[in-house]
């Protein structure tokens, strides 16, 4: 079994790429100006923030929205939307402004209701969201610039939650978009944000274009990280959808700007172009995480999930999804590897090399007979897919049915919230990944065991001690408590972690100003003509 489709390719993309890819991108426009970025960031296809948390819907989110709070580059909560705000004695009441100057991109102004609305529409979906909404007595504006959340308990976590990285996130949309179920999808683009969406440029499938927006009025404050003045400092960027290779080829001729996904086993052939550079915009990286449907067989048992543990070499697959050893670590805790959080309880069944006989053993205890395991794979997601092919290879050779279900990760999407068995168009597993350095039990996605996240875990006695990180207030009280979950999680094994990624984007060293923050944003960028 292959399990890259690089291999074939290496040596020609290595001597020229720029010259033997057919030229997609040059058919499409003229070369890029200085005022002009050009950027592979992958395929867009859904454009509403709560809708999904797919990455390339956040960087369109944060592109043409904003939002309440922002994080700078040390993880710390700062206003963004908000000009001031204040709790009550009892820290039951938050009371938030808006700053002057904000306005939709259709020329209205930004309103409380607004934020009212989409902070409601956003805590139907996001793990942060609904425990906001749980503690919420009352959210409502009370006047043009000026709304409150009232909480039946204190919540000390508020502005963290109203300020969270993990998908879905809380963008601002206007009240007439925000007035709908979070299931349904907002498709008017139309944000308050330092960029706006140029529907008459729009191509579907081939690339979409932002303008800025010159009414945007940035915060005074300097940029640090997501956080301070958001200025779009050149007037254009335009969104191309080309492949990984199509887009490195395109970068070194100079016809895209930036690629988000150069091939790994080309980082060399990058870093020897003198007009090229790769750069690490997520310094923790992204978890890696097999999640298994917990409703089917035979992962409805917790031996096979067990079993999956055992055949995890971590070390293997990170070879196949971060070939270059700088970029690539194992992780064995719930809470990543650097967040303070991260601990070895009950991680005994980490072994290098993993345990096939272990595996197998379990896989019979469970009462396997050969039932189909049915893997979905994203063939638009290159660590993914190669992951994905490893992980068939390795179960079938411990006796496992398994089959691949090869898709792009869209089509993965939509097949995977079908609950039923295989033979019903289910799924049995599928592969993700998640920032490392935001592994905590309150906003991660990865983290519940509630029955109602992708693949049904759910586990009680977890999801009453993640309900308390909440309500915990020092560090070490956290710590405690992030042991005890990891122990009952590696118990009932809700997923099983692949190992931790760094993945460096490349650009032409044209481009600067790029921020060093888990997702891409498009102000703040400059480019000098080349």
């Amino acid at each position: 079994m292959t399990i890259s489709r690089r291999d074939l390719i290496k040596v020609g993309m290595a001597a020229g790429a720029a010259l033997s890819t057919p030229s997609v991108l040059r058919a499409q426009t003229a070369p890029p100006g200085a005022r002009t970025v050009r950027m592979a960031l992958g395929h867009l296809q859904i454009f509403d923030p709560h809708f999904t948390g797919t990455d390339p819907t956040v960087f369109h989110g944060l592109a043409i929205y904003d939002t309440l709070f922002a994080l700078d580059s040390k993880y710390v909560p700062q206003p963004q939307m908000v000009g001031k705000w204040g709790v009550s004695d009892d820290k039951k009441t938050y009371t938030f402004e808006l700053r002057d100057g904000l306005g939709w991109h259709d020329g209205t102004p930004v309103t409380a209701a607004d934020c009212v609305a989409s902070i409601r529409r956003w805590g139907q979906v996001a793990p942060a969201g609904q425990l906001i909404m749980a503690r919420a007595k009352e959210i409502s504006k009370r006047d043009d610039k000026a709304f409150s959340i009232t909480l039946k308990e204190p919540l000390g976590l508020l502005t963290d939650l109203l300020t969270t990285l993990a998908a879905p996130v809380p963008c601002i949309m206007r009240e007439k978009d925000a007035d709908r179920p979070a299931t349904e999808q907002v498709t008017a683009n139309i944000g308050s944000g330092p960029f706006k969406f140029n529907d008459a440029l729009a191509k579907p499938g081939a690339n979409f274009t932002y303008d800025r927006n010159e009414k945007y009025v940035p915060r005074s404050e300097a940029s640090d990280g997501f956080a301070g003045a958001k200025v779009a400092k050149v007037d254009r960027v335009i969104w191309d959808f080309a492949d990984d290779h199509t887009a490195l080829a395109a970068l070194q001729a100079g016809e895209l700007d930036f690629a988000r996904f150069p091939p790994a086993d080309l980082y060399s052939t990058i870093e020897s172009d003198p007009d090229l550079v790769l750069q690490v915009m997520n310094k923790a990286g992204n978890d890696m995480c097999l999640r298994m449907n917990h409703l089917q067989k035979p992962f409805d048992n917790v031996k096979a999930r067990q079993a999956m543990l055992h055949i995890i070499d971590q070390e293997a697959f990170l070879r196949v999804t971060a070939p270059d050893p700088r970029y690539r670590h194992t992780v064995t805790s719930i809470f990543g590897n650097s967040t303070p959080y991260s601990n070895d309880e009950n991680t005994n069944w980490f072994k290098k090399g993993g345990d096939p006989e272990k595996a197998k053993q379990l896989f019979k205890e469970a009462g396997y007979a050969g039932e189909k395991i049915v893997i979905l794979d994203p063939t638009d997601w290159a660590q993914a897919d190669n992951a994905s092919q490893l992980l068939a290879s390795e179960l079938r050779k411990i006796g496992v049915n398994a089959e691949l279900a090869s898709s792009d990760w869209n089509s993965l999407e939509a097949r995977r919230a079908n609950k039923g068995p295989v033979e019903s168009g289910g799924w049995s597993i599928y592969i993700t990944d998640d920032f490392d350095n935001t592994q905590l039990p309150i906003t991660a996605a990865f983290l519940r065991a509630s029955g109602d996240t992708d693949g049904w875990l759910k586990n009680d006695e977890f999801e009453a001690l993640r309900l308390k990180w909440s309500d915990v207030d020092t560090l070490e009280e956290r710590k405690l408590l992030a042991r005890k979950m990891q122990r009952i999680w590696w118990d009932f094994v809700g997923d099983v972690r692949l190992g931790q990624i760094v993945s460096p984007i490349a650009r032409r060293k044209t481009l600067t100003g790029l921020i060093e923050m888990p997702y891409i944003a498009l102000w703040n960028l400059q480019k000098v003509s080349g």
